[in-house]
C-alpha cells in the first residue's frame, strides 16, 4: 500500500500455532501459564505517565477456580477520571500532529512484540481470567490482536491515500483529522482482542483514549497496556482506568469535550449510552461518534438439502467454542425433520465426547464460563428448560459451580419456536433448536428473520443454490456476518470485517476502513494558484 513516499509492510493474517502435545510452543505456554497462574499481580490504573495504586482493590479469580487469586487491581475514584480528560488533553496536543508514519510503527512494533515476546504472556493471561482453552486464547489473543494492529495501519494508509481530483491551476487536498476531544473505549470480558483494538484503533488516526476495561478482563487488559508501553506509545494517549462503571461513564460522557465512544457490550447499557449523548448533545463541542457492537441471538439454518455432518459440526463448534461466550456465537437453529436424527446423533456424540476443565489441560475442549452471575442465569435457563413441557434437554444440563463456573454444553429441542432461549440472549454454552416439516423451510426463513431484536450474525447450509439464493435475499437484514455452508463464529480480520444491525449495534465493521473512518473528521483544503483579480465573469460582457 503506497502514500506518498512510502510503502507500509503489506499486512497479512498471523499463522495460529497448534499448540500439539509435546511442541515446544505448548511446553514454553504452559510454562507461563502456570508461573503466571502462581504469581500475585498488583494492577495499576494508567493515566498520563502515572500509574496509579489506591488501594481500593478488587481480586482477580480465575473462572475455572474461583478461590484462587491470582492478584488485584486498584480502582479510580471521580478525581481521577477527571484527571484522565486532563491528561488526554494534554497528550493530544502532540498525538494529533504526530505523523501517520510515526504513529503506524508503533502499532506495527506492538505487532510484531505481540507476535513474539508477548505472545505466551498474553495467551497465559487470557487462559488464566478469561478461562479460554488454548486454540481459543491463541486465536484471539494473540492472532486476531496482531491482525488488527497490522491491518489497521494499512487501512489508515489507504484512507489518506483517497485524495479528491483536481482542476487545472488549483489543488485539491483531503485532512483527515483526529476528533476533536477524546474517545471513551469501552471492552467486553469475551475477547482480549477487542480490548486491544477498541482503544487502539481510534489513537491509531491520532485520536486520544480513555479507556474502561471490564471488570473480568483486566488481567489481559494490563498485559495489553504493558505492550503498548512497550512498543513505545507516548504517556496519555491511551489511559485505562478500572472502577465504577457509572461514576467513569457519568464523567466522560457529560463532558464537553466527549467526542466519540467506541463499545462492544450488552445492548441495554449501550441505548442507555445512547440516550445521555442526545441528552447531552448540545454541551459538546461536536456530535459525538457513537460506534459500538453489542448483543447477538445468533442462528443456524439447515435446508433439508444440506449435508448433516456439517451441520453438526457447526452446531458444536459455533454453539460451545468458549462456552458460547462469542458475540457471534450459535444460540438458536433451525433443523428440517429429514435431517434431524443424524445431526441429533452427531451433535450428542461431540458433547458427550468433550472433556471440561482447566485450561492448563490442554485436552479440555470446555472450560468455566466467565463469572458467578453468568454460572446463575445460565443454570437458572437448565432448570426451567427441565420443568417446561414444550422444552426437551437432549444432553448436557448440568452444572457444578463448587471450584469453578462450570456450566456442560447443552441441547434444547423446542415445539415452540418463540420458546424463551430461542429469543433470550443466554451467553453461554447453551443452543435450542425448533425442527420443522421439510417443505416449511422458506416459511422458516422468515421466522429466522423475525424472531428477535438482534442481527449479529448467522448460518445457513444448503447444496442447492437456487436455495442459497432464496435464503441470503430473505435474511439480508438478519446478520451482518453472514455464513454459506459454515459455523457463524471465527471472523477474520482483513476477510470477514465484523459487526451487526438491528440491535447488536451499529455495524461499523471493525477491522475495517469503515471501522477507521469513524475517527477521523475530514477537512478539504483548495489552494488555487493564481487567484482571480476582477469579480465580473464573461457572461456579464464589458
Amino acid at each position: 500500500m503506497s502514500n506518498g513516499f512510502f510503502k507500509v509492510p503489506k499486512a497479512v493474517n498471523e499463522p495460529v500455532n497448534s499448540y500439539a502435545p509435546g511442541t515446544q510452543e505448548h511446553k514454553d505456554l504452559i510454562a507461563t501459564y502456570n508461573k503466571m497462574f502462581n504469581e500475585k499481580v498488583d494492577i495499576p490504573f494508567y493515566i498520563g505517565s502515572e500509574e496509579y495504586r489506591t488501594g481500593k482493590t478488587i481480586d482477580i479469580h480465575p473462572p475455572h477456580d474461583h478461590q484462587h487469586c491470582v492478584g488485584q487491581y486498584h480502582t479510580a475514584d471521580k478525581h481521577h477520571i477527571e484527571l484522565a480528560v486532563e491528561e488526554a488533553a494534554k497528550a493530544r496536543i502532540k498525538w494529533a500532529k504526530t505523523s501517520w508514519q510515526d504513529r503506524a510503527a508503533i502499532f506495527l512494533k506492538a505487532a510484531e512484540l505481540l507476535a513474539g515476546p508477548f505472545r505466551y504472556k498474553m495467551n497465559a493471561a487470557t487462559m488464566i481470567a478469561q478461562s479460554k482453552n488454548v486454540m481459543q486464547a491463541e486465536i484471539d489473543s494473540a492472532c486476531e490482536l496482531i491482525d488488527f494492529l497490522r491491518f489497521n495501519v494499512e487501512f489508515m494508509t489507504e484512507i489518506y491515500s483517497n485524495q479528491p481530483e483536481s482542476a487545472p491551476g488549483i489543488w485539491n487536498r483531503m485532512e483527515y483529522r483526529p476528533l476533536e476531544g477524546f474517545v471513551y473505549a469501552i471492552t467486553p470480558f469475551n475477547f482480549t482482542a477487542i480490548a486491544g483494538n477498541l482503544p487502539a484503533a481510534p489513537a491509531m488516526m491520532g485520536n486520544v483514549v480513555i479507556w474502561k476495561p471490564a471488570r473480568s478482563q483486566v488481567y489481559s487488559a494490563n498485559v495489553i497496556m504493558e505492550l503498548f508501553k512497550e512498543a513505545g506509545l507516548p504517556d496519555g494517549v491511551i489511559n485505562m482506568v478500572t472502577g465504577n462503571s457509572s461514576t467513569i461513564t457519568d464523567v466522560l460522557l457529560n463532558h464537553k469535550d466527549f467526542a466519540g465512544v467506541h463499545f462492544t457490550g450488552s445492548t441495554p447499557v449501550f441505548d442507555d449510552f445512547w440516550k445521555t449523548i442526545g441528552e447531552n448533545v448540545k454541551h459538546y463541542r461536536s456530535y459525538p461518534r457513537i460506534v459500538g457492537e453489542t448483543g447477538g441471538k445468533d442462528f443456524i439454518w439447515a435446508h433439508p438439502s444440506a449435508n448433516a455432518q456439517e451441520v453438526a459440526t457447526a452446531i458444536s463448534r459455533g454453539a460451545f467454542e468458549y462456552q458460547g461466550q462469542k458475540c457471534s456465537a450459535a444460540s438458536r437453529a433451525y433443523l428440517p425433520k429429514s435431517l434431524w436424527n443424524d445431526i441429533r446423533e452427531s451433535v450428542i456424540k461431540d458433547v458427550n465426547s468433550f472433556k471440561m476443565g482447566s485450561p492448563a489441560d490442554t485436552g479440555n475442549f470446555i472450560n468455566a464460563v466467565i463469572d458467578d452471575r453468568a454460572f446463575k442465569k445460565l443454570s437458572g435457563y437448565l432448570d426451567q428448560a427441565k420443568k417446561d413441557s414444550d422444552a426437551e434437554i437432549i444432553v448436557g444440563s448440568g452444572y457444578d459451580g463448587s471450584k469453578g463456573y462450570f456450566i456442560e454444553p447443552t441441547v434444547i429441542v423446542t415445539t415452540n419456536p418463540q420458546y424463551e432461549t430461542m429469543c433470550t440472549e443466554l451467553f453461554g454454552p447453551i443452543i435450542t433448536v425448533y425442527v420443522y416439516e421439510d417443505a416449511q423451510w422458506e416459511e422458516v426463513l422468515d421466522l429466522v428473520d423475525q424472531t428477535g431484536e438482534y442481527a449479529l450474525t448467522g448460518a445457513i447450509f444448503s447444496k442447492d443454490r437456487y436455495v442459497i439464493e432464496t435464503a441470503t435475499s430473505k435474511l439480508e437484514n438478519a446478520a451482518g456476518n453472514f455464513y454459506i455452508n459454515d459455523k457463524p463464529t471465527g471472523a477474520v480480520v482483513g476477510q470477514q470485517p465484523f459487526g451487526g444491525a438491528r440491535g447488536s449495534g451499529t455495524n461499523d465493521k471493525a477491522g475495517s476502513v469503515w471501522n477507521l473512518l469513524r475517527w477521523v473528521s475530514n477537512r478539504t483544503l483548495k489552494e488555487t494558484f493564481v487567484p482571480p483579480t476582477n469579480y465580473r465573469y464573461p457572461f456579464l460582457g464589458e
